[in-house]
């Protein structure tokens, strides 16, 4: 019973979105253009764009599982502090954004925005940041495109690693629909690689990050936050060390 409930629940487990009023005005401390992108199957993404004054590049963010823009974009300002502009989506039934979910949905959208990026920055200027279920879409993306470097925040070395965690005694390689399997892409990465994660994380294990790290021939450069959970990792100097480090 619980076995085919997670089943038919699982989009629920691993998408907790946060739908938005189409008319819902975004406020931040930092400059943005609100952007909607069609997609060849009908669905529309809505994304913000920071820009910085005078910036060193541009950061193509992929977010979380939960939430919205209105929570995401305050995040990513981070990072327009450091002198990068930010390109920020939400998700299909994230906020704004609408259409129909599927993995291979996920991986065209991210495509999609990396397109809209090098029509005005060189390759060379565009990071792939990945937070959580973003790291998925991100690592896929970085393994077939040109980019400075990929920086994965708490990520996992597939859907099914992390299931597999939650729930030990079923088989839950047979009932997944989302696979997100970033080892498999991790070696097809040309670019530097930086994995961030807490050894406290509840959500996704600092084991599946550290192995997603192990699982590659590629340098991955790993860093490890004692005590870190899943979302606090930003409170750690330690994290700050390590994306100022990137950055510059």
């Amino acid at each position: 019973m619980l076995g085919s409930s997670l089943y038919f629940l699982q989009e629920k487990l691993i998408f907790r979105p946060t739908p938005l009023d189409q008319d819902f005005v975004y406020s931040f401390n930092h400059n943005f253009e609100e952007l909607f992108f069609n997609t060849p199957d009908g669905a529309t993404l809505n994304a913000l764009h920071f820009k910085s004054p005078d910036p060193k590049g541009v950061i193509l963010y992929f977010h979380g599982n939960a939430g919205n823009l209105s929570r995401w974009g305050k995040i990513t300002e981070y990072f327009v502090d450091l002198n990068y502009d930010v390109l920020v989506m939400d998700y299909r039934t994230y906020g704004k954004s609408t259409g129909k979910l599927s993995e291979q949905a996920l991986y065209d959208d991210a495509l999609l925005f990396y397109k809209f990026l090098i029509k005005s920055y060189d390759p060379s200027e565009i990071i792939l940041y990945g937070r959580s279920l973003g790291t998925g879409l991100a690592t896929k993306l970085a393994s077939k495109v040109n980019i400075n470097q990929l920086i994965l925040e708490t990520p996992f070395y597939s859907i099914e690693d992390v299931a597999k965690s939650r729930f030990p005694i079923f088989p839950v390689g047979s009932l997944l629909q989302y696979e997100l399997p970033s080892y498999k892409y991790l070696n097809s990465v040309k670019c530097p690689v930086t994995i961030i994660h807490g050894t406290s994380d509840g959500v996704v294990p600092y084991e599946s990050g550290l192995k997603l790290a192990e699982s590659t021939n590629i340098p991955v450069k790993f860093v490890k936050i004692e005590g870190g959970s899943h979302n606090n990792l930003v409170s750690f100097n330690r994290y700050h060390e390590t994306i100022k480090a990137c950055l510059n």
